[in-house]
């Protein structure tokens, strides 16, 4: 492992940014939209409200996802002590990054970035910044290459140490084989004492709802299938690895930091296991 900062990969704005276009939806700033970002298009905003239309709980679904990812690393860097994250499907910067949690916890922790999408990269390397004792940087690539992913991350993680593997809100993008040996290929890589974290969209919470938004979704330019997954089925996932309590649950369940979260439900599945 070399040393690295916030400066590998993420001295500023790319030199020539990538172009893209304003009028093609895109999922990052979709989800930015139901997190009520800024980094969003009217094209963007169109299929957002059409989604929630349909979909009520998305929105709700998404800001359950976030504070499931606060909580999560919160408790990684805290009880765990863990200190290296790579969080794979990032989607756009906003408040509470993986990064900034760990490091308000642990300032000398190490993340990487990976995802696929030039838009998030862009918006990534302009915009977030370790703390001086820790490191973050940015990897562009897809879960469906893990081996690009783990040969760029161990720039700046450690794989004799335990790292804490993030899927979050980007496993149902990819079909089932690829999706499992993806998973497998990551575990097999690091230590025991690392950490598995998934939310997923799921097959078996209001069916109906989900099933018609996806099927919606799909009629949209440049739109990626995608493969919701039944409880069991997101358990899978986490097949030889120690479940932290309380298992695959919705994420308003998994151990809410007060009785908002409680109560905020969420159309999404959610765990968090050990590697023994």
């Amino acid at each position: 492992m070399r040393d690295a900062d916030a400066s590998q990969g993420a001295s500023g704005p790319p030199a020539q940014s990538p172009g893209f276009d304003t009028g093609v939806p895109n999922i990052a700033r979709i989800y930015d939209y139901l997190l009520g970002g800024k980094d969003n298009f009217a094209a963007d905003r169109a299929v957002g409200d059409m989604v929630t239309s349909i979909f009520p709980g998305m929105a709700q679904s998404a800001r359950a996802n976030r504070a499931f990812l606060n909580r999560a690393v919160r408790y990684l860097a805290g009880e765990a002590g863990i200190r290296q994250f790579l969080d794979i499907g990032t989607g756009m910067p906003t408040a509470g990054n993986t990064h900034e949690v760990a490091q308000d916890v642990a300032p000398a922790s190490r993340v990487v970035y990976v995802d696929n999408d030039q838009v998030v990269l862009m918006h990534a390397r302009a915009l977030l910044r370790s703390s001086p004792e820790g490191a973050s940087a940015y990897i562009n690539a897809d879960l469906r290459d893990p081996g690009k992913i783990l040969a760029e991350a161990a720039h700046t993680l450690d794989f004799s140490e335990p790292i804490a593997i993030m899927l979050l809100l980007v496993l149902h993008f990819i079909p089932d084989d690829e999706a499992y040996e993806a998973v497998r290929t990551l575990l097999a890589a690091v230590p025991p004492g690392s950490f598995l974290v998934i939310s997923h969209m799921p097959k078996d919470i209001e069916a109906e709802s989900v099933s018609e938004m996806i099927k919606k979704a799909s009629e949209v330019p440049y739109s990626s299938p995608m493969y919701p997954r039944t409880r069991d089925e997101v358990a899978r996932f986490f097949a030889g690895l120690e479940l932290a309590d309380p298992g695959v649950v919705a994420l308003q369940d998994w151990r809410p930091g007060s009785e908002f979260e409680a109560r905020a439900r969420a159309i999404v599945w959610g765990g968090l296991a050990r590697k023994p």
